[in-house]
Formats: C-alpha cells, sequence, structure tokens
C-alpha cells in the first residue's frame, strides 16, 4: 500500500492559515477565551474548530505550497489582522457589566471592595463588577448563546474573504460604535443606582447642613450599602436579560445573514 504525501504541504499550509484566524479571535472571544479557562483547553477548541470548519472554508483560499514567500506571509497577516478585528470587538461586549458593575459599586459604597476579576486577565475589580462579569459568562452558556460564538468565526470567512483588503475605515467605525454602546449599556444597566444614589445623596446633603455636628455620611454608610444589595438583587434578572439582549445583538452584526 502507498499514500500519497504530495497533498500535505498544502494541507499544512491552508491549516496554519485557518488556526491563525480562528485562534487569534478564540484568544479573545467572550465565553470561549476567557483568561480563567486552561490555555491547554482553548487550544484544544481552537484546533477542533479549525479541524471543523477545514473542509467548509478551505476552498475559499486561493494559495498553494508553491505561492511565493511574500504571498504566504501577507495572507497570514491579514489572518491575524481579521481574527484580532473580530475577537477584540467581541471582547468590548463583555466589559458593559464590569463598568455597569463599577458604577453600581460607587453608588452602593462599596468602591473600594476590590477582587480578581477573571474576565480581565486577572486585573483588579469592583466585586459587584467582577460577580456580574462572571455571572455574565455563565448565562451566556447558560442559554446556549456561545454557540452564537462560534457562528461568528464560522461567518467571518464571508464578511472578510480570504485574500481580500482590510476594510479599515469600516473597521474603525464599528470599534468606536461598540465602544460608545458598551458605555451606554452599562449606563441604562446602572441607571436605577444612578438615580436612587443621587437622590439619597442628596437627602444626605440636606441632613447634613441641618445637623452639621453629626456625621451624616459615616452614620448613613451602612444604609446605604443595604439599600444597594437589596436593588441589586431586586434588579438583577432584569439586568441580565438587557445584557443578554445587547450581546445577542452586537454578535448578530459578525453573522451573515
Amino acid at each position: 500500500m502507498t499514500f500519497n504525501v504530495t497533498i500535505l504541504p498544502q494541507v499544512a499550509l491552508l491549516f496554519m492559515l485557518l488556526f491563525a484566524r480562528i485562534g487569534t479571535m478564540l484568544m479573545l472571544m467572550p465565553a470561549l477565551g476567557e483568561g480563567s479557562i486552561s490555555p491547554q483547553v482553548r487550544l484544544g477548541v481552537a484546533l477542533l474548530l479549525t479541524l471543523a470548519f477545514y473542509p467548509l472554508v478551505t476552498p475559499l483560499y486561493s494559495v498553494d505550497a508553491t505561492s511565493p514567500l511574500p504571498r504566504i506571509g501577507y495572507l497570514l497577516a491579514m489572518e491575524f489582522a481579521i481574527g484580532f478585528f473580530i475577537g477584540l470587538s467581541s471582547r468590548i461586549i463583555t466589559y458593559a457589566l464590569s463598568i455597569a458593575g463599577m458604577i453600581i459599586a460607587n453608588q452602593s459604597g462599596l468602591a473600594f471592595a476590590m477582587a480578581t476579576d477573571p474576565t480581565m486577565d486577572g486585573q483588579q475589580g469592583a466585586v459587584i463588577g467582577s460577580f456580574l462579569s462572571l455571572l455574565g459568562i455563565t448565562l451566556i452558556f447558560a442559554f446556549d448563546l456561545h454557540y452564537l460564538v462560534i457562528a461568528a468565526m464560522h461567518d467571518s470567512f464571508r464578511l472578510f474573504p480570504p485574500g481580500g483588503g482590510l476594510p479599515v475605515g469600516d473597521m474603525a467605525e464599528m470599534v468606536t460604535m461598540m465602544t460608545a454602546e458598551v458605555f451606554a449599556i452599562a449606563i441604562r444597566i446602572s441607571a436605577p443606582f444612578l438615580v436612587v444614589g443621587l437622590v439619597f445623596y442628596f437627602g444626605l446633603g440636606l441632613l447634613n447642613k441641618l445637623m452639621p455636628q453629626m456625621q451624616i455620611f459615616f452614620i448613613a454608610m451602612p444604609l446605604n450599602i443595604a439599600v444597594g444589595g437589596l436593588m441589586l438583587f431586586a434588579l438583577l434578572t432584569t439586568m441580565m436579560m438587557w445584557y443578554l439582549a445587547h450581546f445577542q445583538t452586537a454578535l448578530g452584526r459578525f453573522i451573515a445573514g
């Protein structure tokens, strides 16, 4: 029995180009690319997705093993750039919960209670922000929204065909728009806490003027924390459903209709 190995260089080249895009996207994508997930697991998922997409998207590549090295290097750089753009744009979505958590913590008097946020590569963040971020990731898997992440990876080959130029202007506009939306969503999620905090601190200011000899803000701090905690648990379901709807809409931009 003889084996034809002449196609192996072509298979290896296409697999490398495909893995460059998929691996870069998975490194930055929400849910599947979280820093709390073991690097070995993420690498294994990237390899499995590359194998799954290989027969579907390799016909789109107009390159072979005999192509000039600059041509191969150009295609490889484009794959890295496209994967980085889509992955980073998707990662921006998850920052809405961290920003909202910081705003809620400031209004609830818990801004100095810091904890490690696994969704931000181990950086310190407000406890409420870390809790909301972890809850958001859990709900993404619970509601099967991680399939949208995989669909966005697949449809990226239709939105950005291999070998084509990069629409730098459109990409910059989309990143700017998504960044603005993240802050808008964070403000909407934390809007009830902003309103209650404004009224609460306005009332404390009046009491402080009426009774300047009493440490009003020190006495009212436990009440502020209690009110913030009650509001958080009362509004948690609404807040997370709003976030999941935004997550689904944002990722839908990378899914070819």
